[in-house]
This record gives C-alpha cells, sequence and structure tokens, in this order.
C-alpha cells in the first residue's frame, strides 16, 4: 500500500474535521497539516479542532493517525545565534506545538533545521542541537521531530545528509529525531535523483532508512544544484514525473509516508488529480 496526501488546510470552522474531509476528497490517505497559519504564532484552542468527528471519519476511511504529518511554523530558527533571543522563542514555540501534536494525536513534526546567518554552518548546527535538547530533555511525549533536507538557499542547514547526522549526533535523546526528505530541496541542493538507489543508499549509510519519517514529492522549477528552493507541479519541473512515481512506488519506502506540496494551479489545489497519477504509475 502507498500512504500518499498532500499539505490540507485547517482552518475556521471545522479545523481538523475539515482538513480530514479535504484529504479524503483528493482520495488521500495521509495528510500534512500546520496547527495554525506558518508564518505566525497565532494558534487557536484545541478544543476547537473537532478531533473527535474527524478520527470517526479516519475510522470509516482506514485513515490512520501515524499517517497524519505536522509541520512546524517557518519562523522557527534554531540555529540564529545573531538574535539569541529568536533561538530562544523557537525553543518555546516548538515545546508548545509539540504538546498540541500530541494532544491531537499525530506522532511526526518536520522541522526545517535553521538558517546560521553567516555566522558558519558549525555554530548554527551547535545551536540547533542546544535548541532541540531544551526542548527534548523536557518533554515527555512520544512525538519525534522529523528534521527536513533543505535546498542550501542563503545559509540554510541541512543540505547535506552529512549536516543533518552532525546535527543528530549532539542531541541527546537521538531516538526522537527522524528525517523528511524533500524530493524538490535534495534535488536543488545537488543529489541526482535519477540514480535514486544510490541516494537512499548514501542516506543508509550516514543517517539510517530506519529514520526516515516522511517524503515530501516536489518537481523542482531549477536545474539541479541552484540551490534556490521553488517547488513545481508534477512533471512541470526539472525532476519529472517518472522519477517521482518511481520514488512514490519505491519498495523499500513503502511504509513511508509522502505528502505533496505542490504550487496551487488557478488557485485550485492539484492535490486529486496528481495523487491519482502518482498512484497510477506502473513499473516498467
Amino acid at each position: 500500500m502507498i500512504y500518499l496526501g498532500s499539505h490540507v488546510s485547517l482552518k475556521a470552522p471545522k479545523y481538523f474535521l475539515g482538513s480530514i474531509e479535504e484529504s479524503l476528497s483528493y482520495g488521500a490517505n495521509a495528510c500534512m497539516i500546520y496547527t495554525g497559519a506558518p508564518s505566525n504564532t497565532r494558534r487557536v484552542s484545541l478544543d476547537q479542532f473537532r478531533i473527535a468527528e474527524a478520527k470517526e471519519l479516519m475510522a470509516k476511511h482506514d485513515f490512520c493517525m501515524d499517517r497524519v504529518v505536522v509541520h512546524a511554523p517557518y519562523l522557527i530558527n534554531l540555529a540564529n545565534t545573531i538574535k539569541p533571543e529568536t533561538a530562544q522563542f523557537g525553543v518555546e514555540f516548538l515545546s508548545q506545538e509539540l504538546k498540541r501534536v500530541d494532544a491531537l494525536g499525530a506522532k511526526t513534526l518536520v522541522l526545517h533545521p535553521g538558517s546560521h546567518l553567516k555566522a558558519g554552518v558549525d555554530v548554527g548546527i551547535a545551536s540547533i542541537q542546544k535548541g532541540l535538547n531544551a526542548v527534548l530533555d523536557a518533554d515527555q511525549s512520544d512525538v519525534c521531530i522529523a528534521l527536513e533536507t533543505m535546498a542550501g538557499k542563503g545559509s540554510e542547514i541541512g543540505r547535506t545528509f552529512e549536516e543533518l547526522y552532525q546535527i543528530i549526533d549532539g542531541v541527546h535523546k537521538k531516538e526522537r529525531i527522524r528525517i523528511c526528505m524533500d524530493t524538490c530541496h535534495i534535488h536543488d541542493a545537488g543529489y541526482d535523483l535519477s540514480d535514486f538507489d544510490e541516494i537512499l543508499n548514501q542516506f543508509d549509510s550516514i543517517l539510517g532508512l530506519d529514520r526516515l519519517a516522511v517524503l515530501h514529492i516536489n518537481d523542482s522549477k531549477n536545474e539541479k544544484g541552484a540551490h534556490k528552493d521553488r517547488h513545481a507541479n508534477i512533471d512541470q519541473g526539472h525532476i519529472g514525473y517518472f522519477l517521482l512515481a518511481k520514488i512514490v512506488h519505491h519498495p523499500k519506502l513503502e511504509s513511508i509516508t509522502k505528502i505533496l506540496e505542490t504550487p496551487y494551479i488557478d488557485s485550485k489545489p492539484p492535490y486529486k488529480e496528481e495523487i491519482a497519477w502518482l498512484k497510477a504509475y506502473k513499473s516498467e
């Protein structure tokens, strides 16, 4: 079975119930949400999320809570040593997000590792480690933080598997750290997706395939190694349908939750069509 879905909205009045309804309308059996707007810290009480109703609907459609991924807001930057108060804010807000994810019943929170803002990769990584330890050492849930592979735009950390390993190496509760691999990001970072088996071999040797929790399935508007991070719709970029479909259907990744974050087309979500197209792929 393939666990494939997309980013879906979470908004009034139905909140999480509406997210699941939207996912089902796309033919999905997985989804990714933000607990509020990704660019700010405003959050409504979980009492308004209609969680019980959502779970009833999920049960009717064999939609498991393990396939609900939550993405942390972009404004968290644990790597910021230029403004330490920003990193401290990130620690505090990330701690709150973990509690929300746990209360929701999801198990994975995707997080962009952060940007060092020209302070240097090693300095940034040390700051990320400090922040993750502050959060996880105090947290008693079993929610995992999935660090996302990044395109390497600006001073982003996490553009290579080695940088992600460096981060994890200094985390006390390593068992709580997972990885989210984004196809657009690793392409833009310079990995050659035409030899995806070799990418998986590298990932396994450096990080371990058992640490891979989520795949973001996105085409890229940029050539390989551009370090720009601009998502494209399936087969509308430099990766292409066949490579992405092979990744979605890869036998080593059968148990991994796969999420589309492709752009809207004419202000409308493309996910129903893209999910169906990816599911329909037949290996040669």
